[in-house]
């Protein structure tokens, strides 16, 4: 240990060894540019942050490579060297007092769950002791209290870092007491005039933003960066497309199969990717969900099947490749307040299973390997309505690829009539987010469908291309859909326009599937043929 305020402590000015693992791994992805940002958000009234995001998005690794960074306890000169922050900004670099505290490890350690805030209020201020012993002469009083003694007495202000944030807001939902305690606690620590004397940089990092009480934020004067609004954090709350190339490059691995699986998060414009999955299929070669933990199943399965407004339906629409509008507003980030569809659909973008396009105001599904997990998660509880709908889906499928344009047509009727009636049924639009529902067995085998949603011409195309395990036994589909017109008329489209030249590359057969819907009758009508490549 080193004399005077440079003590290292478990949680006060710890060293570097936990952000030395993450370099030391086979695969490391620079993003010391953050640090950038904190660096020109110090000492100012922007430097309370909230930094939220799912699950395997590497939440604490952030944490770890700030603690590293500001840390008096650390030497960390040559290990950010190389890095791109240590060859433009060093001004700062392990030059505050840094508390670093994970909720986490502090909720798992403690017997009595009605004590952690005691528990963490203790174990810093034993360490602040040893290192400000002149300053913190009583052996007791609050953290807050002790920061600004420190500061007041020796002019040392604080870099304040808490992983896992929220993890008593998830964990102990039920329990209110604790919840007070811990939320008054993060008051007195953030608060007010004081703290801005004391604290250089707050960091708050977990899956929730910062839960909305009664009539305001808890901690209004933080800065909140989200999956529903990430800012100027955006490129380094996953891997950036950029990143994800060159990564696919390195390891031999195909770009355009790794965008399929992992891809599908928009974040301020940015195309951004789960690190966890893309970093395991990698190292393994292995399309497939590295999505392992099945805890927050547990947290939506029960939401899904409220049902609340329609929810189920939503669901439905998403996993088949459509988007749902989403009011994100009214979501208090507190599991126990979640009193309506878009509270849920909302928690589902902070937990990762859904995407969100800020712009357009739209919940979907990101990509391969969350349809699969969530498929996984409501088929875990008997959702029978999923499983009668799957089987309607599996039929219409079936016809489809039997070309019995006729069965095609009674299978899309029946599965509006029972299923997505709930869509105004009286543009080409609807007929194509009721098609987009009733092919939704077909996700087993095909990838998501490409759309062209309608232009000013009125159309809307669908492509279905089969993943790459089933190309010899399913055929490409190409699916054309007119209103009020009529089936030859929609497949004489296909082929004047020649949509099947797009996917020419591929190498199976291709099936043309012209759908119709009569407003006067109230029928669909459907043709198919297979397409004779030349």
């Amino acid at each position: 240990k080193r004399k005077g305020s440079e003590i290292m402590g478990r949680f006060v000015n710890p060293d570097n060894s936990a952000f030395q693992a993450a370099l030391n791994s086979r695969i490391y992805v620079d993003k010391t540019g953050m640090i950038e940002y904190m660096n020109h958000v110090l000492d100012t009234t922007d430097a309370y942050i909230c930094n939220s995001r799912p699950r395997r998005f590497g939440k604490s690794y952030a944490a770890n490579m700030l603690a590293a960074y500001y840390s008096k306890g650390a030497d960390s000169e040559q290990m950010f060297s190389g890095l791109s922050i240590g060859k433009t900004q060093k001004k700062y670099l392990n030059k505050y007092d840094v508390i670093h505290i994970d909720i986490q490890w502090f909720l798992a350690n403690c017997e009595d769950k009605n004590k952690v805030v005691q528990f963490i209020t203790k174990s810093v201020l034993d360490e602040l002791r040893e290192i400000y012993p002149e300053c913190l002469i009583l052996q007791d009083g609050s953290l807050s209290d002790a920061l600004s003694r420190v500061k007041n007495q020796t002019g040392q202000k604080f870099v304040i870092i808490i992983d896992e944030w929220d993890v008593l807001i998830r964990d102990e939902a039920q329990n209110q007491a604790v919840q007070e305690n811990y939320i008054n606690f993060l008051r007195g620590l953030f608060k007010g005039t004081e703290p801005t004397k004391y604290i250089a940089l707050a960091y708050l990092t977990g899956i929730l933003p910062i839960k909305k009480m009664k009539t305001q934020s808890a901690l209004n004067n933080f800065d909140e960066f989200t999956m529903l609004s990430a800012s100027n954090l955006a490129p380094y709350i996953g891997f950036t497309e950029e990143e994800v190339r060159t990564l696919a490059l390195q390891y031999n691995c195909d770009f355009e199969e790794v965008k399929r699986w992992y891809d599908g998060y928009i974040l301020s414009g940015l195309q951004i990717y789960n690190p966890r999955a893309v970093v395991g299929v990698m190292r393994k070669g292995e399309f497939k969900s590295y999505w392992s933990e099945t805890a927050s199943y547990e947290a939506i399965v029960p939401l899904i099947n409220r049902n609340y407004d329609g929810l189920k339906n939503a669901i439905i629409e998403m996993l088949s490749g459509a988007a749902v509008k989403v009011n994100t507003a009214t979501f208090k980030n507190d599991m126990l307040a979640i009193k309506n569809r878009d509270d849920v659909l909302t928690y589902m973008i902070h937990l990762g299973y859904l995407g969100y396009d800020q712009t357009k105001k739209m919940a979907f599904i990101p990509n391969e390997e969350i349809r699969q997990e969530l498929t996984v998660a409501v088929e875990s509880r008997r959702w029978d309505e999923l499983l009668m709908f799957q089987q309607e889906s599996e039929q219409l499928l079936t016809a489809t690829l039997n070309m019995d344009g006729e069965a095609v047509a009674s299978q899309i009727e029946k599965i509006h009539n029972d299923y997505v009636s709930v869509i105004q049924y009286n543009n080409e639009n609807s007929l194509s987010s009721v098609l987009a529902i009733a092919y939704l067995c077909a996700m087993q085998y095909y990838f998501k469908p490409i759309r062209e949603l309608p232009t000013g011409r009125g159309f809307a195309d669908f492509v279905f291309v089969p993943k790459h395990e089933y190309v010899n036994i399913y055929p490409a589909l190409i699916v054309e859909l007119k209103w009020n017109c009529n089936a030859q008329t929609a497949m004489q489209q296909i082929k004047d326009r020649n949509y099947p030249a797009s996917i020419l590359s591929y190498t199976g057969d291709i099936l043309l599937v012209a759908i119709n819907y009569d407003k006067s009758s109230k029928e669909h009508q459907c043709q198919i043929e297979q397409y004779q490549k030349e």
